[in-house]
């Protein structure tokens, strides 16, 4: 059995998604623990501890624990403000692996400062180090400008992690482009391993059925957008667009905005609430944006099956799992051509790619679907096939575990092998 430490400074795997520091990289490192878990390894994950009452340590599933480490404040802070408080999170979980009955084989890091944590550990011990990014600092404030609330030290931490892990994992091929061309990264050193989505909970169902559960108009052409609410995500260029798609070809469409910081829409809450409304309110469409908050990811799969289409156009995004979700319920995907999406959804086939700022093209590509039936039942068809073939947990869990064989030693890697034939014998999921 090896035994895998995933390090997750910020995005428990516990915690709800859908808020403002909570939402793909939480579901990555859950889904993963879980999948590797199911393949006979046993997987501690290592998060920083942001509630008093927090466990020290608590059981996700069978083989996989979540440790709760002591750094700063025991509340909830915004990731921006969490990387003074590395160096305590780095020295927590080092005293947890000295106190362990047998030492831990790999450490997977997810994002920069979880990296930063894991390498004292790293060199004290030996472990080998594996890296998942998630966003990369040079990429985001190219975007994020002056909105960008992490220090310059941010690109020394990653150029450093870049030099010293043992292994880079790429979430999709722009990313490896990004850390080769911006980050002077190996080639050979970096591992493209994409996100994925769990078919026990993602699967098509009847369209009246999931409208009729929600309370949704059954004869109404809906847009879906769900995810955390922050201004990159671009709700704003959706919000844009069914205005122009009602001025412009005369199609009064619904838009179900998902997410926030609490189960109801709360300004409060969720500030981006307010923005998006008052856009709304400026074109003249607020009683066609509906906000419904926070869900479970247990019930997500009704919103995306009640949904005509699901969009998305963030100004960059390094995956995005909520298209593959999306694909998975056989809903067509019409996505910002950048990072990841440009990787998931396949241009004519599995949905469409449009600019990220450009709501009259996106409004151009909605009408289309309103008016093509056939064409959207084509399209979602196809990427609940790509979504099957590309983007399982199960799939991304056995290309972690072959990342991960080329890190460890010999006597080692027979195990993980074992590991891996044992799993082809299991359900996939």
């Amino acid at each position: 059995m090896n035994r895998i430490a995933l390090i997750s400074d910020h995005a428990s795997p516990l915690a709800a998604a859908g808020g403002t520091d909570s939402g793909g990289q939480n579901v990555y490192v859950g889904q993963v623990a879980r999948h590797l878990a199911r393949r006979g390894c046993q997987v501690d994950v290592f998060t920083r501890k942001d509630k008093a009452l927090a466990p020290k340590v608590a059981k996700l599933c069978d083989g996989v624990r979540v440790f709760n480490v002591p750094a700063g404040p025991a509340l909830a802070l915004p990731k921006e403000r969490l990387l003074p408080h590395m160096p305590e999170f780095s020295s927590g979980i080092l005293k947890i692996f000295r106190e362990q009955a047998a030492p831990y084989d790999l450490m997977h890091a997810n994002f920069f400062m979880s990296g930063a944590a894991a390498l004292p550990i790293r060199t004290a011990l030996g472990i080998p180090l594996a890296v998942t990014f998630h966003a990369l600092g040079k990429i985001r404030r190219q975007y994020q400008g002056a909105d960008d609330g992490f220090p310059d030290c941010r690109f020394d931490i990653e150029e450093k992690l870049v030099r010293e892990a043992d292994a880079l994992i790429a979430e999709c091929p722009q990313e490896s482009t990004d850390l080769q061309q911006l980050y002077g990264a190996a080639p050979e050193r970096i591992h493209v391993v994409p996100c994925g989505f769990d078919s026990a909970e993602f699967t098509p169902m009847a369209r009246r059925q999931a409208r009729h559960e929600l309370g949704w108009p059954q004869h109404t052409f809906i847009v879906l957008q769900l995810g955390r609410l922050v201004p990159r995500k671009g709700i704003d260029n959706v919000v844009r667009a069914i205005a122009v798609l009602r001025r412009r070809h005369g199609i009064r469409a619904l838009l179900y905005v998902v997410g926030g910081n609490a189960d109801l829409p709360d300004e409060i809450a969720t500030p981006e609430i307010a923005r998006l409304r008052a856009i709304a309110g400026a074109e003249g469409i607020e009683p066609q944006i509906a906000f419904v908050g926070r869900r479970a990811r247990d019930v997500l799969r009704l919103y995306y099956s009640a949904a005509n289409v699901f969009v998305t156009t963030p100004w960059y995004e390094p995956f995005g799992i909520t298209p593959v979700e999306a694909m998975a319920c056989g809903v067509p995907v019409i996505g910002a051509d950048v990072g990841g999406i440009r990787h998931t959804v396949v241009e004519g086939k599995t949905g469409f790619l449009v600019p990220p700022r450009d709501p009259a093209l996106l409004a151009r590509r909605l009408a289309l679907l309103a008016t093509n039936d056939a064409l959207a039942h084509i399209l979602g068809g196809a990427g609940r096939v790509r979504a099957q073939s590309h983007f399982t947990w199960s799939g991304v869990a056995a290309q972690l575990m072959d990342v991960y064989a080329t890190l460890l030693p010999a006597s080692t890697r027979v195990s993980l092998g074992r590991a891996r034939a044992v799993a082809t014998l299991l359900p996939p999921a």
